[in-house]
Parts: structure tokens; C-alpha cells; sequence
């Protein structure tokens, strides 16, 4: 599995008032045309002799401008797959190994580059580590000693009892006003926990740039593509006597696939169209448990990575512009995302990995780091950051329960760390990493809109940041694992903020009464 926000993430997002105001050409200095006419067209041989890659061409978003670069790409060598002309954002596919550079000196192309380094194939995440199945003994077992009242599988899910959304499904359990879009490997809609309250008419698979809405087309390729179907029980997971319960039981959860059927990669131009199709819809939230691929950081000084930026940052303002709020998970390196250096050893990891040095507030992991998105971070049982959970002064807004192996729950029956949810096929399992801490904040976000149903993307921001509990920065040496080596600094940011858990840990109690 690739990019899943259990495996590793990292992000900075900056204030979402900013992110209203931005402009599409989020990065300055935008290269504009250096020549009214397009190159000479490439050989047709060659072109049908070479690999093929997939490019995002990013334009002026007017009708005239997009024909003309349209015309422009087939003159080059390329293919159009689909051009989303509400945000200036073309996904081509080109065999000219000359493309990217040729296409970047067409009239009205902005930023242009190749979405990969490796050539198409017949779609990453952030959970850490390999998940564990409920057996079939053990969900017996709990379910007969189960609570009056709450769900079989409820007794180990310490994690809703850390943010009180066990108690603010009494008052509350969310509107079925509200959606919460999983963009992510796939929703199984047919789990039991999960059916009552898909939206499939909110649903699609965007793998490859352009969405498929057929009848579920959304569902994970297989068992193994199980990441999306946990992140949404965590959301979502219906209070109906079956399984476990989510932090928000009453709204309703859609599946926006964007991983690659093969690599389980999560290619830019699949984002973008999640993001475009998401607000289209009517979602009014999105958990992002992943970063886009190839690159872990996109440097704005390479043209390729610049234009990944530029594309997926349109698609999330137009969502926001539209309503839409998104969360996403802070990665799983353990990284400080505020600091002047960082070695990145992963990307690209669609091909041969180099060693770079970065500066992420260079070089940006997205959609994280995107203006408007709010960044989450993991915590484990004790509240305390989660071992593997990056951080960052000014980059976390909030934190959220992800699990942690090394905090170990003393009142559960398993005793397990991490976080219980749906798996595909009707089963449940636990996982942990950053990639459940966003669901359980993107929850309470849908709790909140419940409550106040007419806030939009900054106020629901603001909301989520003020209702959340403090926590401080810890007073003793960080060291969950007991080895005697300090695995991280927690800076003060002030005003209740630091860089472990920005505004504090979310509060669903107070997101259904305040």
C-alpha cells in the first residue's frame, strides 16, 4: 500500500481566511506564455513507441483559453482525459518525452507538469502498520458482555469515550443533512455498520482524473484495499445494535475512490476530480487520510511538482468556495513540519526513491499543507501525541485520536491501543496511525455542522479549533517508547496552541450542545 495516512504524512495548513482569499495561481510566479504558437508537433512514431504519462496542465479559467490548449495538446502529442474548466485544470496523457517543457510554452498555460515518473499502468495512505482482524471468539465475546445501550464492539472503542462522542450521540447523533465525503481506496457500502448511512449518489471512483458514478464503483478493489472502509466506520458508523458505532452515527458518509487499482497510489489528477466531485455534490466535508503521490513534498522550484500543486490546490478552493470543508491526516513520519530541514528517502515512489533534503515550507505535502485544509495529528489513550504522528508549531490545528501502540487502554476488554473500525466484507480490525486521527476530527466537524447547519468552511474551522479540549505540551521528556532518546519537541505556540496538538483534542460533546 502506497500513501495512506497510516503509513506517513505530513502538513501545514495555513489559515483558511487566507485560503478564501487565495487566487487559483496559488504559487507565485506562475510561468506564462513565452510564445503565441505551439511547438513543433512530435512524430507520430515516437509517440506511439514511448511509455505514456499523465500530465495536469493548469490554464486561465475561461472557455476560449482551454479550447485553444486543448487543441494545443493534441498538437504536442497528447491526449485529453478531462478538463475541468470551472478551476483551469486539464489531466492529458502524452507519450512525448518532450511534453511537459513543449506544453509549458503554449499561450494561457499557467503550470503544467507530469502527475508521476513511472508510465501509466492498468492509483497513498497513512495507516501505521499492518491491521488486526476481530476474530470471530472475541466479537462474540464482546457482544455478550456489551453495555445496555451501546453497540456489541463498543466496550473497545476507547476512543470515543476520549472526545465524549458516546455521550454526544445522546443529545445528538448528526444530521443526515450532512455528508461526509471519504476520499480515500474506497467505501465498502455494503458492511452493516456502513449501509444505513451511504450516499451513493455522493459516491464515485475518480481513479484516473474523471468520475465514474456507475453503481459501485466506489468500493475498494479488493479486501485488501481496506483503508477507505475503516476511515469511514470511524466517521459514520451506524448506532443500529451492529458492530461499532462512529463519532458522528447519524450523518450520512459517501466514498470518493481515488487509489490507483494496482499501486494503491493516489495520483494528483484522481484528487483533483475527488475534490471537484465532492463539491459538486453537496458534500460538506471531506477526510483526506492520505498525501497525493508521487513526491511526499512538492518542491515549488521543480516545474512537474509546482504544477501538482497549483492543480490540486485549484480543486480544493473551488470545494471550499463551494462549501465544502476538508480535513487531512498530519502524516506518520514523526516529522517536525516546522523545522528548517527535513530528509525526505521516499519519493518519487511510483519509480526509484532519491534522498533529498527539504524545507517544508518549501516544499509542500498535500493536501495537507494546502490553505484552508485543517492538518490533524494523532493522540493515543493517555491524550499524549502518538509516536509516529508528525507535528509542527503553526502547522497542527487539531488533534485527534489515532491510537498508539505504546499507550495501552487499562479498561478495554482487548487492551489495544488502536483504533477498532469496519473492514470490507463485514468484518472489523484495528489500525492506528494519523489516518484515523482525521476521521474522528472530520466526525465532529459533521456534529458541529449538524448543530449549526448554516456555517461554512471557516466558521465550522473556527468552531472545531474553539470547542477543543487544551492540552499543554508535555512537562517531562517525550519518550513513549522508553528507549531514553527524546523523539520529539513540543514548541509553545501561544494562545493555547503548540505544535503537538495546535488548538487541543476535539470535543464532541460540546460539538452537539455549543
Amino acid at each position: 500500500m502506497a500513501h495512506l495516512r497510516s503509513r506517513r504524512r505530513t502538513a501545514l495548513a495555513l489559515p483558511l481566511g487566507i485560503a478564501l482569499a487565495a487566487s487559483v495561481g496559488f504559487l507565485p510566479g506562475a510561468a506564462s506564455a513565452a510564445s503565441n504558437e505551439s511547438p513543433a508537433p512530435v512524430s507520430a512514431q515516437a509517440a506511439k513507441d514511448a511509455p505514456a504519462l499523465a500530465y495536469v496542465v493548469n490554464t486561465r479559467a475561461d472557455h476560449k483559453t482551454i479550447q485553444y490548449v486543448k487543441k494545443a495538446i493534441a498538437r504536442n502529442g497528447g491526449s485529453v482525459v478531462v478538463a475541468y474548466e470551472k478551476i483551469g485544470v486539464i489531466v492529458a496523457h502524452s507519450s512525448n518525452a518532450d511534453f511537459g517543457k513543449q506544453i509549458r510554452e503554449v499561450r494561457g498555460v499557467q503550470t503544467a507538469g507530469a502527475t508521476r515518473t513511472a508510465p501509466l499502468t492498468a492509483a497513498g495512505t497513512t495507516e501505521d502498520g499492518a491491521p488486526k482482524l476481530l476474530s470471530k471468539a472475541d466479537a462474540k465475546s464482546l457482544k455478550a458482555a456489551a453495555a445496555s445501550g451501546d453497540e456489541p464492539l463498543e466496550a473497545d472503542q476507547w476512543d470515543l469515550r476520549a472526545i465524549g462522542a458516546d455521550k454526544a450521540a445522546k443529545i445528538n447523533p448528526g444530521s443526515k443533512r450532512v455528508t461526509v465525503g471519504v476520499i480515500d481506496t474506497g467505501v465498502d457500502d455494503t458492511h452493516p455498520d456502513l449501509a444505513p448511512n451511504f450516499s451513493p449518489s455522493q459516491s464515485a471512483s475518480c481513479v484516473g482524473g474523471k468520475a465514474d458514478t456507475s453503481p459501485g464503483a466506489w468500493r475498494p478493489a479488493n479486501k485488501d484495499s481496506y483503508h477507505g472502509t475503516h476511515v469511514a466506520g470511524e466517521i459514520a458508523a451506524a448506532r443500529n445494535g451492529v458492530g461499532v458505532a462512529g463519532v458522528a452515527p447519524g450523518v450520512k458518509v459517501s466514498g470518493i475512490k481515488v487509489a490507483d487499482p494496482v499501486n494503491e497510489l493516489f495520483y494528483p489528477e484522481s484528487v483533483v476530480c475527488a475534490f471537484v466531485f465532492a463539491a459538486d455534490h453537496g458534500v460538506e466535508i471531506t477526510n483526506n487520510s492520505y498525501y497525493v503521490d508521487p513526491w511526499l513534498y512538492n518542491c515549488k522550484d521543480d516545474p512537474d511538482q509546482r504544477a501538482i500543486v497549483d492543480a490540486v490546490n485549484r480543486a480544493q478552493l473551488y470545494a471550499q468556495r463551494k462549501g465544502t470543508l476538508s480535513l487531512a491526516s498530519a502524516g506518520n513520519s514523526n516529522h517536525d513540519l516546522d523545522s528548517d530541514a527535513i530528509v525526505d528517502t521516499s519519493s518519487p515512489d511510483d519509480s526509484t526513491p532519491v534522498s533529498r533534503t527539504i524545507d517544508p515550507h518549501e516544499c509542500l505535502d498535500i493536501p495537507t499543507q494546502l490553505p484552508g485544509v485543517v492538518t490533524v495529528s494523532a493522540t493515543g489513550v493517555q491524550d499524549l501525541k502518538s509516536i509516529y504522528s508528525s507535528y509542527g508549531k503553526g502547522v497542527i490545528d487539531v488533534a485527534a485520536p489515532g491510537g498508539d501502540k505504546f499507550q495501552i487502554p487499562g479498561d478495554t476488554p482487548s487492551k489495544n491501543g488502536r483504533i477498532l473500525s469496519t473492514m470490507p466484507g463485514g468484518e472489523y480490525g484495528w489500525l492506528q496511525g494519523t489516518s484515523m486521527a482525521s476521521p474522528h476530527a472530520a466526525g465532529v466537524a459533521a456534529l458541529i455542522k449538524s448543530t449549526h447547519p448554516k456555517a461554512g468552511p471557516a466558521e465550522l474551522q473556527r468552531l472545531l479549533k474553539k470547542q477543543a479540549d487544551k492540552l499543554s505540551c508535555p512537562t517531562a521528556p517525550y519518550d513513549p517508547d522508553g528507549d531514553g532518546d527524546v523523539d520529539a519537541l513540543c514548541k509553545d505556540g501561544g494562545k493555547n496552541k503548540n505544535g503537538f496538538y495546535g488548538s487541543g483534542l476535539v470535543d464532541a460533546l460540546d460539538a452537539v450542545k455549543k
